[in-house]
């Protein structure tokens, strides 16, 4: 059987228009490469972000992404970055700041997901890989942008969790379930910690959205499992950018360590 399309798994894009939620702002996306991470680096842009720095470790992709961004009007940089490096993610955020000025809103979208293997098949090697990635990479990232944001008089937070971490799913991906439930829980920590000095932190929890992560992750059946959605479809990594920009945006002010669920409908079916 050929592989599904984008189209055959999610439907068509569903139309929106942009208007201007993110007007002079200086944004970071970490993991921004491709997926949802990529998709929300072109909705800032679209959204009047006055720039939009863009953090990965495929640098010929990053490149490519902050040449596009320039070409809608909207100023970028790619850094190289790998989230798990502590040092790495201390001169992102300062070299955003050194650039522009300052830093307003960001989408900490990094991520590494296992290959689906069970518990007791893992490894130390695996272990360390998703937890570095998926929740050292965040602590990294929150503990230096929270700095800047602090500096900047405020902003506003956005992370990526995953369904995973609320009930988990995927049999297999135990690790992956296990460290993004650690991300919500430092989500809301966070959020409790610096509500009170102007600084908005949230996550988004994506189900199936068709990324290069979700095509990787074994599934046998892809179209069978969108059929079985409430919606009878997978998601677009445009649809997780539009909660996030959201998310970011004035429009969610009263917004706050709260876990948006971009899943089409699948923890409540």
């Amino acid at each position: 059987m050929n592989a599904p399309s984008l189209v055959e798994l999610a439907g068509a894009l569903p139309a929106y228009a942009p208007s201007a939620r993110l007007a002079g702002r200086i944004c970071l996306v970490t993991g921004a490469t491709s997926g949802i991470g990529r998709a929300a680096a072109l909705r800032m842009a679209k959204e009047k972000a006055q720039a939009v720095v863009i953090a990965g470790r495929r640098q010929p992709l990053g490149e490519a992404l902050s040449k596009e961004l320039r070409q809608l009007g909207t100023e970028s940089l790619f850094i190289a970055t790998d989230v798990s490096r502590d040092a790495e993610i201390e001169k992102l955020v300062e070299k955003t700041v050194t650039r522009f000025g300052r830093l307003d809103a960001i989408f900490n979208n990094a991520g590494f997901q296992e290959k689906r293997a069970l518990l007791a098949e893992q490894t130390d090697d695996v272990y360390a890989q998703v937890f570095d990635t998926n929740v050292r990479g965040m602590f990294n990232a929150m503990r230096h942008e929270i700095t800047a944001l602090q500096r900047s008089g405020g902003g506003a937070i956005v992370n990526n969790a995953s369904v995973s971490g609320l009930r988990n799913p995927n049999p297999g991906l135990s690790l992956y379930g296990a460290s993004k439930a650690a991300v919500i829980s430092l989500t809301r920590a966070a959020a409790m910690e610096y509500a009170g000095r102007g600084i908005r932190i949230n996550a988004v929890a994506p189900g199936r959205v068709v990324t290069d992560m979700m095509l990787g992750s074994a599934i046998a059946d892809m179209r069978q499992v969108a059929k079985g959605l409430p919606l009878r479809r997978m998601g677009h990594p445009e649809e997780v950018a539009s909660a996030v920009v959201w998310l970011l945006s004035d429009e969610a002010s009263y917004i706050v360590g709260h876990v948006l669920c971009t899943d089409g409908g699948f923890l409540a079916g």
